[in-house]
């Protein structure tokens, strides 16, 4: 018996036949999410704006499983009808879209400043910029749901994971750009765009969960923290020293929790916002 309730929940994380899309797939973290969804025997699409870099992205994913089965794909996530085009292919191809990733976002690098000038600040912020984040973070999500959540309805059932950050339920402390430590003293801000942005995505995981529940279709919210990426030395110990556990997040650490969310693991979660941020958010 206990024997039957293992393979129950061994199976309950099996992914086999199930197809994914991942945006932003050839960013950072999207070939990471590929991989978690890759360890359990999905198939991946890595969706991106320009084909450049997602046959090297391909390569990570092939590069930790070599069995992965991953396709790739070049579509503009703000045009809805680029992401029907690319639903419609992969349909025709046997691998209609079971499970979404929405992982694109913008997020500006902050700016070197010079003697006696500041960046990133809310009085000088570029509006064409903070345009761009919501038509890319906001506007493309939604798209995506709604062109791939919509299709999963039709059929019965499927997983959207929304890759949130951990500045969606807490501010940036701006503090930790500053060379003495205080907030006066700090030149170089991290914009509010992203934040916004990141929030905003929460109201929609909640909208679309119950809107397609009685449609088998769950909506979950993935919140990491901020991860390491060759950062500089004294922020990278300036953010550690505000996470209980002491660390960045390396890029592989959210690779089961993605495919929890998309399985059938987290099959009484839905509208929920999975927080993995080192504890950083309970100080």
């Amino acid at each position: 018996m206990a024997n039957e309730q293992n393979k129950k929940y061994k199976a309950s994380l099996d992914l086999s036949g199930k197809t994914a899309v991942i945006t932003g797939g050839a960013g950072l973290l999207g070939p990471e999410h590929a991989v978690g969804l890759s360890r359990y025997g999905a198939r991946v699409i890595l969706l991106d704006v320009v084909e450049d870099g997602l046959e090297s992205a391909r390569q990570r994913v092939l590069g930790q499983i070599a069995e992965a089965q991953v396709e790739i794909a070049a579509a503009d996530i703000t045009d809805k009808t680029s992401l029907e085009k690319v639903r419609d292919e992969f349909g025709e191809k046997g691998m209609p879209i079971d499970i979404l990733i929405n992982n694109a976002a913008l997020n500006p690098k902050m700016m070197n400043c010079a003697d006696g000038e500041k960046s990133g600040t809310v009085e000088d912020y570029d509006m064409m910029l903070w345009g761009k984040e919501i038509d890319v973070g906001i506007t493309g999500t939604f798209l995506c749901c709604r062109v791939f959540g919509s299709s999963m309805a039709e059929r019965g059932g499927g997983s959207i994971v929304n890759i949130a950050s951990d500045l969606a339920i807490q501010a940036p402390d701006q503090r930790v750009y500053s060379p003495t430590g205080l907030m006066e003293d700090v030149t170089n801000f991290k914009p509010i765009g992203y934040p916004v942005v990141k929030a905003a995505m929460l109201g929609l995981n909640r909208y679309l969960a119950t809107y397609w529940a009685h449609r088998g279709v769950r909506v979950n919210a993935l919140i990491p923290g901020a991860v390491f990426n060759n950062q500089p030395d004294s922020l990278l110990k300036e953010v550690a020293r505000r996470v209980p556990l002491g660390r960045w997040a390396d890029r592989k650490d959210y690779q089961e929790a993605v495919a929890f969310l998309a399985s059938e693991a987290s099959s009484y979660m839905t509208g929920q916002e999975l927080v993995m941020d080192g504890g950083r958010s309970i100080w």
